[in-house]
């Protein structure tokens, strides 16, 4: 941990570096607010003690002007002159904590571990936003790609339905993510239903919810998914495996925005905006007997059809680095090197599982291949079946 004591008394600033340094904390002084605003543009520090009344530029200043600076690296305002109005305000400004002279040993030392924890609590919230932020990145800039991405922009901010098509693999999850993050519901639940992972007799208690008692098993009350999504957006996966009945009680949600749980006698008001998902062709299930019309109608008020990476393989250079990237922070391992002629032998394969497939093979070739990945690696280790 690094701190930086700021204090026009120099007894004080010894004495707190003393205190600090005797916990195996490294630790700055700096006499007056500008040279503490010096070291902390230069340095990294976990936390700050700052005294408000100085010459120049007071504390309170200094605070503001971390700040903006900072505004993740805790600031502990310390006083000999202080009350509750000065307190409050440092508070309002930003402060971690306020703490008064003559110092308490014991409090700063607990207030130095709870700023602490909270600036390394800061720290891997921002780690793993910018880890989700990477996995909902459409990365590509082919003519297909570069449609999908425009009819997102244009769509997403309305409710209207939107029905995703394209084999497995291709991204269709991530095109509903990104229309629900870009949309007026980003603030509420993305719930997603795998509709061919749930079996038939199942499925209308995991979208509608089932009171306690309607089934054997039913012990308790279950609110269902329409119900969880609620305000959010509902991701129905997969729907051309839905069950008929299923289908039957989907159509009636849409058509009222309503629900009803299996054994209840009440309806339940839903909010929810409705993204589905298939690799199937619906119109031929339609002929077939085994989808609805009327719900293909409603769940298809726009239509996305995503590429599949053979369609669109002047992309694989971009993904390749994409993922090599990723996958090497993941492993916490050097970013490696991929040759024009390693990518050219990708650019060759038939991409028959998609961008899964192709993240598969990257990683793959990062784990079994040194520092470069050359065009005979991937003649090496492409294939699955390379064993």
């Amino acid at each position: 941990m690094k701190v930086l004591v700021v204090d026009d008394e120099r007894g004080v600033r010894n004495s707190l570096k003393d205190i600090l340094e005797y916990e195996n904390v490294e630790a700055a002084v700096a006499e007056n607010g500008i040279a503490a605003l010096e070291l902390f543009r230069k340095h990294s520090f976990d936390l700050v003690f700052c005294d408000i009344k100085m010459p120049g530029i007071d504390g309170i200043e200094v605070l503001e002007k971390m700040q903006a600076i900072n505004s993740d690296i805790p600031v502990v305002m310390i006083s000999g002159h202080g009350n509750i109005d000065t307190a409050v305000e440092c508070i309002k400004k930003g402060a971690y904590d306020f703490i008064e002279k003559p110092l308490d040993l014991n409090r700063i030392l607990i207030t130095m571990r709870n700023a602490g924890d909270r600036t390394a609590l800061v720290k891997e919230t921002k780690k793993l936003q910018r880890k989700v932020f990477r996995h909902h990145e459409m990365i590509g800039d082919s003519e297909g790609i570069r449609r999908v991405r425009d009819i997102i922009e244009r769509v997403a901010p309305t409710d209207a339905r939107i029905l995703v098509t394209g084999q497995n693999g291709t991204g269709k999850e991530l095109v509903a993510r990104l229309l629900h993050g870009k949309s007026g519901r980003s603030s509420g639940a993305f719930v997603e239903v795998n509709c061919a992972a749930i079996p038939s007799e199942l499925i209308e208690s995991e979208l509608f919810g089932h009171e306690k008692g309607s089934f054997t098993s039913a012990v308790k009350q279950h609110k269902g998914k329409f119900e969880q999504a609620n305000g959010g957006t509902l991701f129905l996966d997969e729907i051309g495996d839905m069950s008929p009945a299923a289908q039957a009680k989907v159509l009636r949600a849409l058509q009222e925005n309503k629900i009803l749980r299996v054994g209840g006698d009440k309806d339940i008001q839903v909010d929810v905006r409705v993204i589905a998902a298939t690799n199937k062709n619906l119109r031929e299930e339609i002929e077939k007997g085994n989808f609805r019309e009327d719900l293909y109608h409603r769940i298809s008020v726009i239509l996305i059809q995503v590429p599949s990476l053979n369609e669109r393989r002047g992309d694989i250079p971009l993904l390749a680095e994409h993922f090599i990237r990723e996958i090497c922070e993941e492993y916490s391992v050097p970013k490696k090197e991929i040759t024009e002629a390693a990518i050219a032998e990708l650019e060759k394969l038939m991409w028959t599982g998609n961008i899964r497939e192709f993240r598969n093979v990257i990683e793959r070739l990062i784990i079994l291949c040194d520092r470069r990945i050359d065009s005979k690696d991937v003649k090496a280790y492409a294939n699955p079946l390379f064993v």
